[in-house]
């Protein structure tokens, strides 16, 4: 198959939060399983890439049109990216593909892939990951929707959903749609890079975090939706119970890193939080790993599925997320716990757990029930199933 990804960012640009790195996982897959795959994107989230603008790009195979943005105040302040250069591109070359992928549909890039796509008849599927909720920039999101946003999503194949919750959105949303049309399949992770994870100690050392203090690890994007202030309340409310013990705070800002800087000093926590930045690669496993539990306490649905979480799992961290993600349905106690959105939960959890004297235990099945149910290969699998179905007609 001759296989094209829309994704508004692509690798290296991980800092926009899961869905680059999901593009770029299943990409490189269907390369390696013989497919000819492209990808069209921006040059970068909150600043460019260095990289060459509007021609391919060899990226391990995969052929990459890093398209240059407009504006990089609308593509990372507003997270409306507008590559102005797409359209001549699509125009083109959008012809020749046998299936279109759209990841992200209230996008600029979405929205003129559709025209072509429709033009040139040629079959789509798309995977709105998490952005088809309404409850945040509404009005800007209805006017979309009203323009293309809705044929975008009707005119296409078949929709992916990463886990039952995103799936009941897309009804919410768009009434009219035809529930078959639905198709779920969750975020994986790739196997081979749990099979050798770093040494304990390493994250701690670095960080200056003592030997006897517990370690709770929060690892994802900076931003108002996803809790953060949530977790801090409750880790001040419990801390004098878990005894020594850092909250680490890791990730990229998205225009919240000013207000949680201000929560903390407010609090008093200056001395038990501990935010080191983004972390990727193996800075990421080295946290995970010295980790005693990790938390996503995420505020709404727009957290479709919560892919930090397997990963923490697959580095047998045990885990505490709210039942906002989606990822939630398949944690169970042996392996977590999943909370409502609130304070005095979340913190009596997150205790629980630290207090467990089975925490070893609920590590390795953590690790197990990661490994044996999440799986990028089998991702790829379903989704080029979905394909073959969709170009059949």
């Amino acid at each position: 198959m001759n296989i094209l990804h829309v994704t508004p960012f692509f690798k290296p640009s991980w800092e926009a939060g899961g869905p680059p790195r999901s593009v770029y996982e299943i990409a490189r897959r269907q390369v390696k399983n013989g497919h000819e795959v492209t990808v069209f994107t921006t040059d970068g989230f909150k600043k460019r890439l260095d990289i060459e603008k509007n021609v391919p790009v060899d990226v391990e195979g995969i052929e990459t049109y890093y398209f240059r943005n407009l504006s990089m105040f609308l593509a990372g302040g507003l997270n409306f990216p507008v590559p102005y250069y797409l359209p001549l591109v699509a125009r083109k070359n959008l012809k020749k593909f046998d299936i279109i992928h759209i990841h992200e549909h209230r996008t600029f890039l979405a929205a003129v892939v559709h025209h072509y796509a429709q033009k040139y008849q040629i079959p789509y599927v798309i995977q709105p990951r998490g952005s088809a909720p309404t409850m945040v920039k509404s009005r800007q999101k209805e006017i979309f929707d009203k323009i293309v946003g809705k044929s975008i999503i009707y005119d296409s194949c078949k929709i992916i959903a990463s886990s039952n919750s995103e799936a009941s959105q897309y009804k919410d949303v768009f009434p009219q749609l035809n529930p078959e049309a639905v198709i779920q399949i969750p975020n994986g992770i790739d196997l081979e890079t749990y099979q050798q994870l770093p040494a304990k100690g390493i994250f701690r050392e670095k960080m200056g975090i003592k030997k006897d203090e517990k370690i709770i690890l929060y690892l994802s994007r900076l931003h108002e939706r996803k809790g953060i202030d949530l977790l801090i309340k409750s880790f001040k409310n419990i801390k004098n119970q878990i005894g020594p013990s850092k909250l680490v705070i890791a990730g990229p800002d998205d225009h919240y890193l000013e207000h949680i800087n201000h929560l903390v000093q407010e609090l008093g926590m200056e001395d038990s939080i501990i935010i080191p930045g983004p972390l990727y690669e193996n800075d990421k496993l080295e946290a995970y790993v010295d980790a005693h539990v990790f938390v996503l306490p995420s505020r709404d649905r727009y957290e479709s599925f919560g892919n930090v979480v397997v990963e923490a799992m697959a580095c047998q961290t045990p885990v505490v997320v709210t039942r906002f993600c989606g990822v939630s349905e398949w944690i169970n106690n042996d392996v977590g716990r999943v909370v409502d959105y609130e304070e005095t939960e979340l913190g009596q959890n997150i205790l629980e757990i630290l207090l467990n004297k089975k925490l070893n235990i609920m590590s390795q099945k953590a690790q197990k029930m990661a490994l044996d149910t999440f799986s990028w290969d089998q991702v790829v699998i379903d989704t080029q199933n979905l394909y073959k179905h969709c170009i059949k007609g």
